[in-house]
């Protein structure tokens, strides 16, 4: 009888053993119940295992070099994860003040697999941006597309002139912008943002070339599918994209993208026509970058189809 009794006080004073993983909820939602887990917001978590992270991959430019065509052609690439919008996070003091905690929540979510990949164009012009992309991964890969730098200065002031065209506010001709007391306005902004060399000096400054893969805008538009081939070999992805997947868009007289049985074409504000320049002032644009074409050749080791 003595045993009895004390084998009854013996099973209510013994504690309760709680499971380590309850079958019936998910480890994350036990975690979360024992306090553990923090935001998924803030650790970039998913409930379906997926997760926000870091760009492996940043395409840093150049401004109207042909970056969202090129963001959009990496795109079909089941591997890649890319970022919606232009992120800023690296050239704009408001948004890196906030940490990488805040660029993190600015990445799309993706699996463990995938490479995340972020564009901003103004990054490449930007002095402050090699070394802030270096201090956060020194071995993340660069992808910079160039066009003829004099294309890419029409191309610049027509971007400016059809916004301010839609707010139907004024904006000078390009002419205007381009020559002032008769000789070549060197202070142009436009201009600056062409002279390639300068600005990959001092990228050259924190990253090996072979960490810079330079993708040829021109090459880009008139034939896509070798140009994305480069990019896929230079990221070490598997070759999922085909030359199946560029269609010629007569109307729009530009390739578009055919993607699972889905066709889309760039925005309208894509390959709008220049302005009419005249024949002299071109050629003074194509003087003026020729010296500095050649120290940019000079200093990635190859040349381009440029004027």
């Amino acid at each position: 009888m003595t045993a009895l009794l004390l084998g009854m006080v013996l099973l209510l004073v013994q504690p309760q053993l709680v499971p380590s993983r309850p079958a019936e909820l998910g480890q994350q939602e036990f975690l979360r119940k024992a306090g553990t887990l923090q935001d998924d917001v803030r650790e970039g978590l998913a409930p379906n295992g997926s997760a926000q992270q870091l760009p492996q991959t940043i395409i840093i430019g150049v401004r109207k070099g042909g970056t969202r065509a090129l963001l959009e052609m990496l795109s079909l690439h089941p591997d890649v994860a890319a970022a919606e919008n232009e992120v800023h996070f690296f050239d704009w003091e408001e948004h890196y003040s906030h940490g990488l905690g805040w660029y993190l929540s600015q990445m799309p979510f993706s699996w463990p697999h995938q490479l995340t990949v972020e564009k901003t164009p103004a990054y490449f012009t930007s002095p402050k941006v090699p070394e802030r992309v270096h201090s956060m991964n020194p071995s993340i890969r660069l992808l910079l597309i160039l066009r003829d730098p004099s294309e890419r200065v029409l191309s610049d002031y027509t971007q400016v002139f059809y916004n301010h065209m839609q707010k139907r506010k004024p904006y000078p001709s390009i002419e205007e912008f381009l020559v002032r007391d008769g000789r070549l306005n060197v202070d142009y902004k436009a201009l600056n943002r062409s002279l390639y060399h300068v600005h990959m000096q001092n990228w050259l400054r924190f990253f090996p070339l072979r960490h810079i893969h330079i993708v040829d805008g021109d090459r880009l538009i008139r034939d896509p599918f070798p140009e994305i081939q480069k990019v896929e070999r230079f990221l070490k992805l598997s070759p999922q994209i085909n030359a199946s997947n560029f269609y010629f868009n007569k109307t729009k007289g530009f390739y578009c993208l055919r993607d699972s049985g889905r066709d889309r074409c760039l925005h309208e504000s894509k390959g709008r026509a220049h302005p009419q320049v005249d024949p002299k002032l071109l050629n003074k644009l194509h003087e003026y970058f020729h010296e500095p074409n050649k120290k940019f050749f000079e200093l990635v080791g190859r040349t381009f189809d440029w004027h």
